[in-house]
């Protein structure tokens, strides 16, 4: 028998023009023991999902049944982690979980209630931060506390809507690996609501798709043995195999041609020489060592002494290359971007940008952040306008707004461009973000992270969306990522950072792989995994905390 059914199960929100219908004709089945994950887009109804079976939401119509009994609303068999901590900020790491304690076993003793606090902890490695309180723990660290008080709850089913999307990639791995060896343990029905691919084989018996209409696709059984290995699962065949299906289908689903080609750029030359239309080589610029990193140092006072944070970062760039620059957190990555961008001081050495040395801010470097920083009471086209217009000077109005324009339809926003800034979901708005760095026809573009507050799934869109526009302009591009797998899918090389302090060039892979390049044909390519390999076996051998070996000498590309 099932511990968890849903029976023609439909969901929706609103009223009349306004009613929206989320869920349609749920039919699922999940057996007691079972790890189930549920994968799709933002705006599929994960979280309606979730919610239904927390209790917290009822269906419209359907029934949603716990061990053969209607879920009538929340109880303790089911314990529910959410995406974001909810702690109670004036209680320590122990008086969070003594909370979920007193509430299942309230008659306990004083010495059983300490020791069962403990073993909770224990399981989620806190035990060293027990008596901190939330202010004082990381976002990993919080989440851990929440898993752990989800478990101090005793429950039946474990319910984990999205719990690691606010986490950095090795924060997200380590809690999505301890999760695995506390079910491993306990073999509870486990529930996962995520929209990462790679997770969700990791953890799961079954992947369910969540299509974007609100019905569920056919279950993909995951057989690959256990317990699994991260690190291993990269050569292994079944993963791949299933990485492929699910991805394939996610992106045939989900991800439709936005962009439209029916605009022509006008011959419009910006302000610092650089035409925008041509498709060609932009004349008048050097072709090697286009842009060059020489000696480039890093420092801050600190009130122990200078603090040297990247040193020696030596590299040389072709016009036209795209460099994902990859690496843990801490170790300088953002520091060399904003070095380039001008907007942070050089310590020692140079660089030089087309045969000029880099000095303070220019539209000639444009800079897209992981948060698109737009005028929220501008429109989409507003917000692009204000750099065009200053890059432009004398081009006419009509021309500017071509400009404008062409770069908004190429970004997928042609029907939202009149849109205020802030009616735009954050995938649009970095949309915007993007389309208005291409369109000040920089010499480099610089990318600090720019999907890296985004969901996976809306980050690979956006991901094909950056690599359609950057086929067009073949614009320098350097892009600060954390991601893998987006630094091996955009880049001409992968520049892989050892840790922080004293950061500099550890290794640089040549990415060989055809362009122009799509996540589905990538994953097909004989040699994917080999360039995978490389880069996971450098974060892994810098992981814990490695010192950094002799840096390779750094050449322009050939």
């Amino acid at each position: 028998m099932s511990i968890l059914s849903f029976k023609d199960v439909n969901k929706g929100f609103g009223a009349g023009t306004h009613r929206a219908e989320i869920l349609k004709g749920i039919n699922l089945d999940i057996q007691e023991g079972e790890f189930v994950a549920i994968l799709g887009f933002s705006g599929t109804g994960k979280s309606t999902l979730m919610n239904l079976i927390a209790g917290l939401e009822k269906p419209d119509s359907g029934t949603v049944s716990f061990k053969g009994k209607p879920i009538a609303g929340p109880g303790p068999e089911r314990g529910l982690v959410f995406q974001s901590y909810s702690l109670m900020p004036w209680l320590t790491v122990a008086g969070n979980v003594g909370l979920a304690v007193d509430a299942v076993f309230p008659k306990l003793s004083k010495a059983d209630r300490a020791a069962k606090i403990d073993h909770y902890i224990s399981m989620v490695g806190l035990s060293h931060a027990a008596s901190r309180r939330p202010a004082e723990l990381s976002g990993g660290m919080r989440q851990r506390v929440s898993v752990a008080r989800a478990l101090a709850m005793n429950p039946e089913m474990l319910l984990l809507d999205e719990p690691l999307s606010a986490l950095d990639a090795l924060t997200r791995a380590n809690l999505a690996d301890e999760i695995l060896d506390i079910w491993e343990q306990d073999k509870k029905t486990c529930i996962l609501i995520t929209n990462d691919v790679d997770e969700a084989i990791l953890l799961a018996d079954r992947i369910i798709p969540l299509n974007p209409d609100g019905t569920l696709a056919e279950p993909i059984s995951v057989t690959i043995p256990r317990p699994r290995d991260r690190g291993a699962m990269n050569d292994d065949a079944t993963f791949k195999a299933l990485r492929a299906q699910v991805t394939s289908y996610l992106m045939d689903v989900g991800i439709a041609a936005k962009v439209e080609g029916s605009r022509l750029l006008p011959d419009v030359t910006p302000i610092h020489g650089v035409p925008v239309a041509v498709k060609e080589a932009q004349e008048g610029m050097i072709e090697e060592r286009f842009l060059n990193f020489s000696q480039l140092h890093k420092v801050y006072p600190t009130p122990k002494g200078p603090l040297t944070v990247v040193e020696d970062f030596d590299l040389k760039i072709n016009k036209g290359e795209f460099i994902s620059l990859i690496g843990h957190s801490g170790c300088g990555k953002s520091t060399v971007l904003t070095m380039a961008a001008g907007l942070n001081p050089i310590s020692k050495g140079a660089i030089r940008l087309d045969g000029w040395n880099v000095e303070g801010a220019d539209p000639e470097r444009a800079v897209v952040f992981q948060s698109p920083n737009l005028f929220p009471w501008l429109t989409a086209k507003e917000n692009v306008a204000i750099g065009v217009d200053k890059v432009y000077p004398k081009a006419s109005q009509a021309e500017r707004q071509d400009v404008i324009e062409y770069y908004l339809e190429r970004v997928g926003l042609a029907d939202s461009m009149d849109k205020q800034a802030a009616s735009l979901s954050n995938g649009m708005k970095q949309r915007v973000g993007i389309a208005r760095a291409f369109a000040l026809s920089p010499k480099l573009l610089l990318l600090d992270e720019p999907f890296g507050m985004l969901d996976s799934l809306t980050r690979w869109e956006l991901q094909e969306v950056l690599m359609e526009v950057w086929s067009r302009t073949k614009v320098t591009a350097i892009c600060v990522t954390h991601d893998v797998d987006e630094a091996i899918l955009l880049a001409d090389r992968v520049v892989m950072m050892t840790n922080g302090p004293q950061a500099t060039i550890g290794k640089i892979t040549d990415v060989k792989l055809p362009r122009p390049r799509t996540r589905k044909a990538l994953l097909e390519h004989p040699d994917y995994y080999n360039y995978r390999a490389e880069v996971l076996d450098f974060l892994e051998e810098y992981e814990h905390g490695a010192k950094p070996k002799p840096k390779p000498t750094a050449v322009a590309a050939e």
